[in-house]
């Protein structure tokens, strides 16, 4: 029996860019999400995590995604939405709802959760697929974002963060094999980092310590297919069948090329292995476009020139520019003046000005960079450790990122006490 999913991530809904708000660009993409589930009927749409921003997400965010799952649901009765959570967010926020995901055949997994006598809960962590006529044609391995806290000191098999995650993969594959008959695919789904993936800018590191990406090794043969989350560019990992999905818009200039899309996947668990799946990358029309505008200030100023003229009214759906120019000089002071006076009027939003002095300055090409929105945690740290006169090296950041995981999970664990 043919199962049809779709599989997708990284919405990162409630996203501020730059302090503006993409919440235009996510609309238009969950409707034409839904234009896709209604033509094609899957019978699963799976999110691999980061489907909000913040582990606390604005009520306008929350909405959009209740709103999506209610319009999906009306237009495809029988598809379920599962659902895991990322680094991005709250496991504990998003289970909560359970109740009203339930109304949609929605569900959500969270966190890992034990059971009464201590050991890994993995019932919760298996979700059968069914076709229209109630039959289970699948199963779905659910993984959210395994934060250490979570998963080590169950068991003997568990004192580290890597020797839990093996165990966890190894337990739940296991009881998923139990399950399973010959005619239903096993399908994974994580949120994790996995070695030999690309990686942009704007994802936030979750390799914490001294811990590695994790390996393909963890995924048995059995496994029809991986759907994976967390890296924003759309690949494969080592084999066809293990993959990301990317993210549905550029959440950073660094993305400009990317090839948005949402995969539909069919699979046949009854044919050979490299004959069962069929995978279709659907892409998704880009509603905002960015620019990267580069060179020295006379070049900067004719490429802004010469970008394309016309007024969009609403400002959420102007256009983003970003500008790197190249001197070997301090700016001007009406430098942004300038730039703003070059742009076509009423259709660009100039977010960052950076400037990149030329290889024969003094500090042999250093990067002064203009940012206009808050810094994270991580960059702030390591503006104020250079001005301490220290060198930020690996093992000093990996440490510091270690304590804001742990933060992050306090806050978590008391938001929902």
């Amino acid at each position: 029996m043919t199962v049809r999913f779709f599989h997708t991530s990284d919405w990162h809904l409630g996203q501020f860019f730059y302090n503006h708000s993409r919440q235009y660009e996510h609309e238009q993409f969950l409707a034409w999400l839904l234009t896709q589930i209604q033509e094609k009927q899957p019978h699963a749409l799976l999110i691999a995590g980061d489907i909000f921003d913040v582990i606390n997400p604005a009520s306008a965010a929350q909405k959009q995604l209740y709103q999506f799952l209610a319009d999906a649901h009306s237009l495809a009765p029988h598809m379920q939405t599962l659902m895991i959570a990322g680094n991005h967010d709250s496991g504990y926020r998003i289970e909560q709802v359970e109740p009203l995901l339930a109304k949609y055949n929605a569900k959500t997994v969270g966190v890992i959760h034990k059971n009464a006598d201590g050991q890994l809960d993995l019932d919760r962590l298996l979700t059968p697929i069914y076709d229209a006529q109630q039959q289970i044609i699948a199963w779905c391995l659910t993984l959210p974002f395994l934060r250490p806290a979570e998963i080590t000191g169950i068991n003997e098999h568990t004192d580290s963060s890597q020797n839990a995650i093996a165990y966890l993969h190894q337990q739940l594959i296991l009881e998923a094999k139990k399950r399973k008959t010959a005619n239903q695919a096993l399908i994974l789904m994580s949120h994790a980092h996995m070695q030999g993936g690309e990686t942009s800018d704007s994802e936030r590191p979750i390799i914490i310590g001294n811990e590695e990406a994790l390996s393909t090794a963890l995924f048995d043969e059995v496994i029809d297919y991986v759907a994976l989350g967390h890296l924003h560019k759309p690949q494969k990992v080592q084999h066809a069948h293990i993959r990301y999905s990317g993210s549905p818009i550029p959440l950073s200039f660094s993305e400009i090329h990317y090839k948005h899309q949402v995969l539909d996947i069919q699979l046949d668990p009854s044919l050979q292995h490299e004959n069962r799946l069929l995978i279709e990358a659907l892409p998704i029309p880009r509603t905002v476009q960015l620019h990267k505008i580069k060179g020295e200030l006379a070049d900067v100023l004719s490429q802004l020139k010469a970008l394309p003229n016309g007024k969009i009214d609403s400002i959420d759906r102007r256009e983003y520019v970003d500008i790197e120019y190249h001197t070997l000089t301090p700016p001007p002071p009406n430098l942004r003046q300038q730039f703003e006076e070059a742009l076509p009027q009423e259709r660009y939003r100039l977010v960052r000005i950076s400037r990149q002095y030329l290889a024969s300055e003094k500090n042999g090409g250093a990067d002064d960079a203009v940012h206009l929105e808050p810094p994270t945690p991580e960059k702030l740290f390591q503006q104020i450790w250079r001005k301490q006169g220290y060198t930020a090296d690996d093992d000093v950041l990996q440490d510091f990122m270690s304590l804001v995981q742990d933060a992050q999970k306090s806050l978590e664990s008391e938001s929902n006490t």
